[in-house]
């Protein structure tokens, strides 16, 4: 079913704030380049963050999905949406600071969501409230937890290969059996999928269910399998080297 013509006077203040909105972003952008060039690299760079160049144009469609409802609200500005903008400002500044490129992103981010509400209203805000949302897995995070990651497929390793009837002992993630010395490395912690798959995962909560039950239940699935075949797939890694040879 076609989408009817919005009259003259909505279509002119959809176009004055979507300019307002531009003038907005392109201005962020500019002043916080460095930050924002920073990100896309990352993005570009490191595959931990490949994922992020897919979640582009997700949330493009997001708000593209969004748009015959969207078509019956008038954007007006809406002045408190300001202090949305002033504490990302503030994040940005502390992370500046302190030399944290976490809270520098994460500032950058919030301040161009705190832009869509100001320059749109808060009744458009409400209307994109999960594509608002959704931007902040554009930030690059996740590294921080190899280390922990690290030690979990250690001890699932470890737990998998009680189950198994392989002697091993543990020091940190340190693995060692009776034919080889093996470390859980920060390239085998798991972290990489479990990022990509904690913002699927809650893209595909968002678009396929509606209670929140079965929302929180396929999140809370999404993010543990992902670990528990991590610590299989190291376990797999030492049973084969104990059956075949370090070598092999």
């Amino acid at each position: 079913m076609a989408t009817a013509a919005l009259p003259i006077p909505a279509q002119s203040a959809w176009r004055t704030h979507l300019i307002w909105l531009g003038v907005a972003w392109t201005g962020l952008l500019l002043l916080f380049h460095r930050d924002a060039v920073d990100m896309v690299l990352q993005w570009w760079g490191r595959s931990t963050y490949s994922h992020c160049l897919l979640l582009v144009p997700i949330i493009g469609w997001l708000v593209h999905q969004r748009r015959d409802e969207l078509a019956k609200m008038t954007p007006t500005g809406w002045w408190p949406a300001l202090i949305w903008t002033g504490g990302g400002a503030l994040l940005w500044l502390l992370g500046d600071v302190g030399g944290i490129a976490l809270f520098r992103h994460t500032g950058l981010i919030v301040m161009l969501q705190g832009a869509v509400a100001a320059t749109l209203g808060q009744q458009v805000a409400r209307g994109l409230l999960f594509p608002l949302f959704y931007m902040l897995f554009l930030i690059p995070f996740g590294e921080e937890l190899v280390p922990m990651m690290q030690t979990i497929t250690a001890k699932l390793s470890m737990l998998f290969l009680s189950w198994h009837g392989i002697p091993a002992h543990i020091d940190g993630v340190f693995i060692t059996t009776p034919n080889g010395y093996f470390e859980v490395a920060e390239a085998c912690s798991g972290v990489k999928f479990l990022v990509a798959m904690a913002a699927y995962a809650v893209l595909v909560t968002n678009l396929c269910f509606k209670s929140w039950q079965r929302r929180l239940g396929f999140l809370a699935m999404a993010l543990i399998v992902p670990v528990i075949a991590n610590g299989i797939r190291a376990y797999g890694t030492i049973a084969i080297a104990e059956k075949t040879g370090i070598e092999f």
